[in-house]
């Protein structure tokens, strides 16, 4: 009788236990699981675009040094390599 009743309660709590662990599991219709999803491959495509957009711009200064101010700056003078003597 005490191991009818031992086995029982033991198979009362593994019991409980396994239907708590089944509850942690995460299911593929779960409004978070698919908003992270949805935030996960939006990210992806916006670092695909930057790589794009960065391998396309270095391709296009990668010819040549481009200077947005060379125009701005005064021309260059030279400088007198005298010394002052004592």
């Amino acid at each position: 009788m005490k191991r009818l009743i031992a086995a029982t309660l033991a198979l009362a709590v593994s019991t409980s236990l396994v239907g708590v662990a089944f509850a942690q599991a995460s299911r593929e219709d779960d409004p978070i699981i698919v908003e992270d999803k949805l935030k996960q491959k939006d990210a992806e495509a916006i670092d695909k675009q930057y790589k794009s957009t960065l391998d396309r711009t270095r391709e296009t200064t990668s010819a040549g040094r481009l200077d947005p101010w060379s125009n701005m700056r005064a021309p260059t003078i030279p400088r007198l390599s005298v010394r002052p003597t004592q």
